[in-house]
Parts: structure tokens; sequence; C-alpha cells
């Protein structure tokens, strides 16, 4: 079929790569975020779906506005059987949505109908769900609430991070598109209504959803600090009664069996960096503060004098 892939985030480089590669289908064009300033520097860059071409002759289109009246005029122009969408970060109008003459379908990464919208992954983590996968939905005008037409379902690990979810997610999405245009190219393609009744919401993240609240139990935190890596990140605010308070971000922490205020910090023999929460306490692994390159605990604590700390 002839397909129109519209992304940006690298989560759907593998699912393009498939595409390209596939000698079944036709890639007609590609409709992605316009180029970028990034990082420091802040030099303009490609989004990572138009990086993947690699000099392949397949038009790019990148609309500032994929709602405008020339950017559905043109992608509609383009004919295609199928649009397939992943992590695209706007919302297509119904004149996109009508485009197709088969389907215009999202892979998304969540077992819809739980956690729809920009942050699924992280809000996997964060909830304590056991699995996860690629939900391939049919789009609609709503927010990931299109029928389904399949799920593959993959388990969340005790060491997950979103990165590290992020990318095996990615690495399941092209058999779940591949199975999908099969499915609709020989018309025996299911389509399950979602059931609203359990539905649940991953809102766009910010850097301060990071913030970590001590009175949660330790367990709750620590689901947050690999959520929330890499990014926006966990972080908390270490405040002592000589020198400014600064935050001090967390990548990596784990559970252990002590006891005091949230937020107080018990520094044990073993020089570690362990913070009390509501419901036993964290111990930190590697920490970056303010300013500063990531390190471990043994390193922070070197620096910084924590006989009159705490968290907030």
């Amino acid at each position: 079929m002839r397909v129109i892939f519209i992304g940006t985030g690298e989560i759907g480089v593998p699912t393009l790569q498939a595409l390209l590669r596939s000698d079944e289908h036709q890639l007609a064009a590609i409709v992605t975020q316009p180029d970028k300033p990034v990082g420091r520097d802040q030099r303009i860059k490609p989004p990572p779906i138009k990086k993947a071409l690699a000099g392949r002759k397949i038009p790019v289109l990148q609309p500032a506005r994929i709602k405008d009246r020339h950017s559905i005029e043109e992608i509609s122009a383009l004919s295609p059987e199928v649009i397939v969408v992943m992590a695209y970060g706007q919302i297509l109008p119904q004149g996109i949505l009508e485009t197709p003459r088969v389907a215009c379908l999202n892979l998304h990464a969540s077992l819809l109908p739980r956690h729809r919208g920009a942050a699924p992954i992280q809000a996997a983590i964060a909830s304590g769900d056991s699995e996860t996968g690629i939900t391939v939905m049919y789009m609609d005008e709503g927010l990931d609430t299109g029928d389904i037409l399949l799920q593959r379902k993959i388990d969340i690990l005790p060491t997950d991070t979103a990165g590290s979810l992020h990318d095996r997610l990615a690495q399941i999405a092209p058999d779940a598109l591949l199975e999908s245009l099969q499915l609709l190219a020989r018309e025996i393609a299911p389509r399950v209504p979602q059931n609203n009744a359990p539905a649940t919401y991953a809102p766009k993240l910010n850097r301060d959803d990071g913030k970590i609240d001590w009175a949660e139990p330790a367990e709750a935190i620590e689901r947050k600090v690999r959520a929330f890596n890499p990014w926006p990140g966990a972080f908390t605010t270490v405040a002592a009664k000589s020198g400014k308070p600064r935050n001090l971000k967390i990548f990596s922490a784990s559970i252990v069996d002590l006891a005091g205020e949230p937020g107080e910090i018990l520094q044990t023999e073993e020089r570690s960096l362990v913070i009390a929460a509501s419901e036993r306490a964290l111990s930190l692994k590697e920490v970056q503060p303010e300013g500063k390159r990531r390190m471990t605990s043994a390193e922070f604590l070197r620096g910084f004098d924590v006989a009159s700390a705490f968290c907030r």
C-alpha cells in the first residue's frame, strides 16, 4: 500500500526503517516537525525521523502547523492509502484523518485505554505497571480514543528507566505496524472500540514534575526516579543551615529499610546518601548537584556537609 509516515521522535525511527525496507509498501512521503535549535550551542538540527532517511529520495514535509489548509492540501495530493502516525507532536485535523483511502493509524506506546496522552512510558513506570506495549489504533479526533486494531505487550522490568523502556518499545513497534498493514490489505483487520471507563491519562511532562515529595513512600519515589530518567529528571532540594539550597538530580536509587522524618538525610557507615521517606528510605546511587557533573553519592558526600541538611 501507499503510505505516508508522520512522526518526529526517536521512538518512531525503527518503524520508519521497517517501512523503508518493505517490498510490500511504498513510502510516499514523511511528515515531521521543522528543524529546531538543539543543545547549549542552539545549533539547528533535523528531527530524528528526517535524519533516518539518510539521503533517500523521499519527499519530506515539515509544516509549522499541520492544521493549515496548505499542509492539508499538500498531504492529500499525495493520495495515501494509509497514514501512519507515531510520536509526531501535533494534533492532526479532521482533513488529514479523512485523507487516506484505507485508514489513518497511530502507534501509541501503552496498552490503551491505559495511559492516553503524551507521556505514557513514564506513566507506566511511575504507576507500578507490570506490563506495557504498543497499541495500533484507528485515529479519530479524540486524544488516543480510537478503535484498537492490535496490541503487542512487553513486561516492565524492575530496572527499567523511561529510556530503556522507550528503546524496547521502539523495537516491537515495526512488527506491530507491518502486521496491521497486512491485516488491512487482506481486509480482515479487527476494529475494537476502547472501553472508556478504565482509561487513564498521561499528560505532557515539564521539569517541575520531577520534584520529589518525600512524604510519599520510598517505593513510589524509586519508581519516579526511574520513570523520569532521562527526562525531565527526578530531583530534590538539599537545604543546609550553612550555604545556599541546591537542587540535586537523582538518576538511580534503591529502597532500604531505614526510617526517619520524611526528607531527613540519614548517613550510613558505607558513606551512602540515604533519605527518609514516609515509609522506609531511599539510598541514592548516582546524582548530579546543580551546576556540577554526574557523580556517585559518595563523591557528593565528600564535597557537601550533610550533618545539618535536609531535603524538601
